[in-house]
């Protein structure tokens, strides 16, 4: 297959966000070791009620775009499962005593994982499509 004439972005761009994952490592690890186990957070309820309406403006973005056939799908579908995948992180990191963290990963392990995979899979395919669309 031949070299698109229109690229997405510059070549440095890819290696350039390498290079910042990298610097994170060590911010990361300072982190781990030096905040504390608990927090006290103002704003809880905001935090999560908001990452909520995110995440049901993603689903019904992908779930849209799925009904026309459009060609952002790919882009909702990666999205959404990004945020179910964080949810699901969050939701069982943050809660607290035994039953809240069983519901949390219950709910992580049959419900946001699962539908998380379901998107990548969609983006995936939908993926597949486009570049057998622009071979042909």
């Amino acid at each position: 297959m031949s070299e698109p004439s229109v690229t997405v972005a510059p070549r440095w761009i890819g290696p350039a966000f390498v290079a910042m994952a990298l610097v994170l490592l060590p911010w990361i690890i300072w982190l781990l070791y030096t905040l504390p186990s608990t927090e006290i957070a103002n704003n809880w309820e905001l935090a999560w009620g908001g990452y909520d309406v995110a995440l049901a403006a993603a689903l019904a973005w992908t779930g849209i775009a799925l009904r026309r056939r459009s060609p952002v799908t790919e882009i909702a579908a990666a999205v959404t499962g990004t945020l179910l995948v964080g949810d699901a992180w969050f939701d069982v990191t943050t809660s607290r005593g035994a039953a809240t963290v069983t519901i949390a990963a219950l709910e992580a392990g049959l419900v946001e994982l699962p539908l998380a995979l379901l998107c990548f899979w969609i983006a995936r395919n939908v993926e597949r499509l486009v570049v057998e669309a622009l071979e042909r």
